[in-house]
């Protein structure tokens, strides 16, 4: 955006500091004016006959005067310009940094030395922000490379199965439509993910009251018939317990985390339990089920996008697309609320969700 040219804040300065040392001489003047000069006799005897009368002070004392008052302003002027420009050398190099994170370059940082002034505190916030803002650029860029591998896979596979069909026509081609179809399935399953994703990202959803002991049961109901397929028991505990948020965004995220507590289980013979609580201001849904032990340095990665965790049991038809716990993080921080994983003492997984109170 094109402004007017002006001042430089650097001139401003130093013109303010030359000005306010030349009315503070100047009133140191008027003040020796006021409280001396005006006290001499004005006569040719002068004080008693031997001490100089005013006329002949003011003659004296007008040309020193005018000489100091000059030596103030060139002073002032000189002084002003380098204590200005040693004032603002810290601003200089945070504009620098700035202008080098316009451009791109966003690993550069001021590290500013010196005391903890507010220059220093400002150097140290803008530190910062280039760090989250580093950090945040490489996960979108981390997001979309692994965004288009994997809806890459998919395109390849529909490719390879339509050349398969063209160059052998002998084949079934039931076979190869039910393939298609499988393939097609997973693409929109991953580009619905992936727009879901995007939208709790935004955070722009409409707040509504929602009682989460219903949408435990509404999550539950659904997935039933999986859980019994699978020989998984499935149980659903608790109260009332109320937040402000959108109700689809918190049904998926409770259907992500009841079908992972249901997918990540033992083979047959294991629970997943969903259970409901208001605690204090906060509402609370805690998902825990049965199976293998986790290994801790695993936890951190299961909530970022694509990482399905290898060690973990699944088998290939609900392998998902690795964006159930990613899904879950980003619901869960639109609504202002917190999400924690810890392993099973026997096994399993415990996953707790926290949101604020609702009326």
């Amino acid at each position: 955006m094109s402004r007017r040219p002006g001042l430089s804040v650097r001139l401003k300065l130093t013109l303010s500091y030359a000005g306010f040392l030349a009315v503070a001489g100047a009133l140191l003047l008027a003040v020796v004016w006021v409280f001396l000069l005006r006290y001499v006799p004005d006569n040719s005897q002068g004080l008693l006959g031997i001490a100089p009368n005013r006329y002949l002070l003011v003659r004296t004392f007008a040309p020193a005067a005018a000489v100091a008052m000059v030596f103030l302003l060139v002073f002032g002027l000189v002084g002003g310009w380098i204590l200005a420009g040693r004032m603002l050398a810290p601003l200089t190099q945070i504009t620098a940094a700035a202008r080098r994170a316009g451009t791109g370059s966003l690993s550069h940082r001021i590290r500013m030395e010196g005391r903890q002034d507010e220059f220093r505190e400002l150097g140290d916030a803008f530190d910062t922000m280039l760090e989250q803002l580093e950090s945040h650029v490489a996960e979108q860029q981390r997001f979309a490379a692994n965004a288009s591998h994997e809806l890459r896979t998919p395109l390849a596979i529909s490719q390879t199965l339509l050349d398969v069909a063209r160059k052998d026509p002998t084949r079934d081609q039931h076979e190869i439509l039910e393939r298609l179809q499988a393939v097609n399935t997973r693409a929109i399953d991953l580009t619905e993910a992936l727009l879901l994703l995007s939208r709790s990202d935004r955070g722009n959803f409409k707040r509504e009251r929602v009682d989460l002991s219903l949408v435990a049961e509404e999550a539950a109901e659904t997935l039933l018939p999986l859980a019994e397929q699978r020989g998984i028991t499935l149980a659903v505990t608790g109260g009332a317990t109320r937040t402000s948020g959108s109700a689809e965004l918190l049904l998926r995220m409770v259907l992500n985390l009841v079908q992972n507590a249901i997918v990540h289980n033992l083979p047959a013979g294991g629970t997943a339990t969903v259970h409901t609580e208001a605690q204090g201001d906060a509402s609370v849904v805690r998902v825990e089920n049965t199976g293998h032990p986790l290994l801790p340095e695993l936890l951190p990665t299961l909530t970022e996008p694509f990482q399905r965790g290898t060690e973990r049991v699944r088998t290939d038809e609900h392998a998902g697309v690795g964006l159930g716990l990613a899904i879950v993080h980003s619901i869960v921080r639109a609504h202002d609320g917190t999400l924690d994983l810890v392993p099973g003492p026997a096994g399993g997984l415990i996953v707790t969700v926290r949101l604020p109170g609702g009326p």
